[in-house]
């Protein structure tokens, strides 16, 4: 069950990545993130009783793949156009 919510997750981080980002735009990086956590966690493929008590066990992993999202926007970007996601 774990490893499909966790690659489930990291899929949930990246449109979260984006949508934060295009949301809120530059220089709001913690914002972002939270916002960003809270896409992720408002979509658990879990019964909503279960989200918070998955997302606080995930919470760690969750973090990491937002990260990993950031980090492979950022590199997408730079390549096309210099902007950065953070």
């Amino acid at each position: 069950m774990f490893k499909h919510l966790k690659e489930t997750i990291k899929q949930l981080a990246q449109s979260a990545v984006a949508i934060a980002e295009k949301a809120l735009g530059s220089s709001t990086g913690q914002l972002k993130k939270k916002m960003a956590i809270e896409y992720v966690t408002s979509k658990l493929p879990v019964p909503a009783i279960f989200r918070s008590l998955i997302a606080a066990l995930l919470s760690g992993f969750i973090d990491d793949s937002i990260e990993f999202a950031v980090e492979y926007m950022n590199s997408l970007n730079q390549k096309t156009d210099g902007e950065n996601y953070e």
